[in-house]
C-alpha cells in the first residue's frame, strides 16, 4: 500500500494543477458531473473510465477546458463524450472498413474529424489521436498515439508544449504522435 500514496498524490496535485488552469483559462465551466452522472455514462458505454479521466469530470468540470477545442462534456445536453463515441461507433460499424475500436472515447474535437480520445482499456489510459484524413486503405491508418498517459497529455497542456500549438513547428522539444500499432487489431474485435 505504501507504493499507493506517491501515486494518489502526483494524481491529486495534477487534478488540482488541471483544476487552476481550467478557472484561470475558461470564461465559464460548467458544473463538475456528480458521481451518479458518470456511473450512469460508464453504464450506457459498458466500460468504467479510468480513474484519472472520471475524476476530472467529477472534480473539475464536465468538460469545457484543455487544449484549443477544450474536451467535450461527458453528459448532458447537446454534444457529448458519450453521443460522440455511439456515434462514430455506429458509423463505423456501417463502414466496410470499421475504423472506430471498442473502449476508445473521444474526448476533444479538433476540428476537420480529429479526435483526442482515450483508450479506457489501457492501464495509463493512452491518448490517441484519430485523423480520417490520414485513412487511405483501412482505418488503422487514421490512430496515433498522441500521449502514453493521460497523466502525460495533461502535462502537456499545463506546460504548452503539445504538437497542436501554434508555434509547435518551430520547437525542437515538440513530440509529434506516432502510429498507434495496436489500432488494427483492436478495430478488428
Amino acid at each position: 500500500m505504501p507504493d499507493k500514496i506517491p501515486n494518489v498524490i502526483a494524481t491529486e496535485d495534477l487534478i488540482s494543477r488541471v483544476a487552476a488552469k481550467a478557472k484561470a483559462t475558461s470564461t465559464a465551466l460548467p458544473p463538475a458531473a456528480t458521481a451518479e452522472e458518470v456511473a450512469e455514462a460508464e453504464a450506457v458505454l459498458g466500460f468504467v473510465l479510468p480513474p484519472l479521466l472520471a475524476s476530472l469530470y467529477r472534480e473539475v468540470a464536465n468538460g469545457g477546458y484543455g487544449p484549443d477545442y477544450q474536451l467535450l462534456p461527458l453528459v448532458g445536453p447537446g454534444r457529448t463524450v458519450l453521443s460522440d463515441y455511439q456515434s462514430e461507433r455506429s458509423a463505423s460499424a456501417e463502414e466496410e472498413t470499421p475504423y472506430w475500436p471498442t473502449g476508445v472515447l473521444p474526448i476533444l474535437d479538433w476540428g476537420c474529424g480529429m479526435y483526442a480520445a482515450v483508450d479506457c482499456r489501457s492501464e495509463t489510459a493512452t491518448v490517441l489521436l484519430f485523423d480520417p484524413n490520414a485513412m487511405t486503405d483501412n482505418g488503422a491508418e487514421a490512430w496515433f498515439v498522441d500521449a502514453g498517459s493521460l497523466a502525460e497529455w495533461l502535462k502537456t497542456w499545463l506546460a504548452g508544449t503539445g504538437w497542436y500549438r501554434e508555434d509547435a513547428d518551430e520547437c525542437e522539444d515538440v513530440a509529434e504522435p506516432t502510429p498507434w500499432e495496436m489500432a488494427a487489431s483492436r478495430i478488428a474485435e
